[in-house]
């Protein structure tokens, strides 16, 4: 049986705040003139559509946080969804538009969008956890469409819960035949002692029942990214790798063996954010197992360790992690880690896919980790 865990970063399209943001160079430079338009009394029309963009640029347009607006790549139309409003517009009923639309959703690049499922195509695990996707009808159409292309016979199972974000941050199990997801449970209503939810996404608990009769439990997380305020964002993950671990001690001592945490934490092993996980449980990271397997760093990279780094001659920063139990982790055949669709920031440093040429190609910033064991 294999397992894999992979942080994709969308399937088709990608809430533009998410995105790199090429001109926050130009963030003060803009908010100043922002600040001398707004002084004005009396605006003109050009004046008041430079506001419009400025706000966009700067990211405080609070009326751009849903995505109301999503262009559909393939076909070209674009569709119009809210409370009061719903039609598919082809361009020509547009002649008479006088505004605009702000897209929240940027289309990813093709070569990127292939790169993702020959990612997975590599792998071919019969157990598949992804980390940040839009929704279902999305998972199935790349499950049932860019997979076979890749010679990867589609999953038969998919499932998707909708977390607690709302830019499509979603978490998605695949499953193929043999490997029946018998429950699923949210825990996006959880709450801290304040009566604040305490996952900004999601952990959920999928209950598998293997082809052999044996009863997997996989815990998947995605924990508080770095933001602006780091020190705030440190005290929400702690929060949340303690509420991980509370739940895997509890099923542990009902009895449940076969036990793996999978998923985004977002901080590097020593980080003290989640020391509840790595160091409070018996949870083993499969990355230190003795078959672990992966493309080592070229040149000179090979024989450094960077700190945070995934080990020696592995030098990306450690955010995803695929921990087990102890009685799971003594069953690992072998275990490794596919960083081809990960973009170099200085090249070479480690084998990418030949199609990457920029770094909109990549599949993803995150590695695939994967595991086999033998059950």
């Amino acid at each position: 049986m294999k397992i894999a865990t992979f942080n994709i970063q969308n399937l088709f399209h990608r809430d533009r705040s998410l995105l790199d943001k090429p001109f926050n160079n130009c963030s003060v430079e803009w908010t100043i003139e922002i600040d001398q338009l707004m002084g004005k009394l009396q605006k003109t029309e050009r004046e008041n559509e430079r506001l419009r963009e400025l706000s966009c640029m700067i990211g405080i347009d609070n009326s751009l946080q849903l995505p109301y607006a999503v262009i559909k790549r393939k076909s070209g139309f674009i569709f119009l969804k809210g409370i009061d409003y719903s039609k598919e517009l082809k361009a020509g009923e547009l002649t008479d538009w006088n505004g605009w639309i702000a897209l929240q959703n940027v289309p990813i690049e093709p070569l990127a969008i292939e790169n993702k499922a020959r990612i997975i195509a590599d792998i071919n695990p019969d157990i598949l956890i992804l980390q940040e996707i839009e929704d279902r009808a999305s998972l199935e159409e790349f499950n049932t469409v860019l997979l076979p292309k890749f010679n990867c016979i589609p999953f038969r199972d998919s499932f998707v819960v909708q977390g607690n974000d709302k830019r499509g941050q979603e978490i998605g199990i695949l499953t193929r035949k043999g490997f029946e997801i018998r429950s699923v449970r949210s825990h996006i209503f959880d709450q801290d002692i304040s009566g604040r939810n305490i996952f900004n996404k999601d952990l959920l608990e999928y209950d598998i029942r293997t082809k052999e009769g044996n009863a997997i439990v996989i815990l998947a997380a995605h924990l508080q990214e770095a933001g602006s305020d780091n020190d705030l964002s440190e005290i929400f993950r702690r929060e949340q790798a303690e509420r991980v671990a509370e739940v895997y001690k509890k099923l542990h001592a009902e009895g449940k063996q076969y036990i793996a945490v999978v998923g985004t934490l977002n901080a590097a092993s020593f980080s003290n954010s989640i020391i509840p996980l790595l160091q409070e449980t018996n949870l083993r990271d499969v990355t230190r197992h003795q078959s672990f397997n992966v493309d080592y760093d070229k040149g000179k990279d090979a024989g450094y360790f960077s700190l945070g780094a995934y080990q020696k001659g592995v030098n990306i920063k450690q955010k995803d992690y695929l921990l087990l139990s102890p009685e799971l982790f003594a069953r690992v055949k072998k275990c490794g880690l596919n960083r081809r669709g990960v973009w170099p920031e200085k090249r070479p440093i480690w084998s990418i896919y030949p199609n990457m040429q920029q770094k909109n190609q990549a599949a993803s910033e995150h590695p695939a980790i994967w595991v086999e064991i033998e059950i």
